[in-house]
């Protein structure tokens, strides 16, 4: 997986949860949870569409790395290519 396949990838699951949102306006280092004001249910929900589009597992101890857009384009990217 490539960085532009990951970042189509967390724009896919976040359109799941926040339909509404403009994503080309993310700050890359800032925090989906303030960016889009999702509570911790909803972040589970995005963490499972990462999952259900990637089969990518993200133990629960990984959850912090996903929390912005620039980690998650690293994490799937490092684990897309394992």
């Amino acid at each position: 997986m490539n960085a532009e396949q990951a970042r189509e990838t967390v724009f896919a699951a976040l359109r799941q949860i926040t339909p509404e949102a403009d994503f080309q306006d993310l700050e890359p280092d800032v925090e989906f949870r303030e960016q889009l004001d999702i509570d911790s249910m909803d972040f589970l929900n995005f963490i499972i569409g990462i999952h259900e589009r990637t089969g990518i597992d993200v133990p629960e101890e990984d959850y912090p790395l996903l929390a912005s857009l620039d980690g998650c384009i690293a994490y799937l990217v490092k684990a897309g290519n394992r």
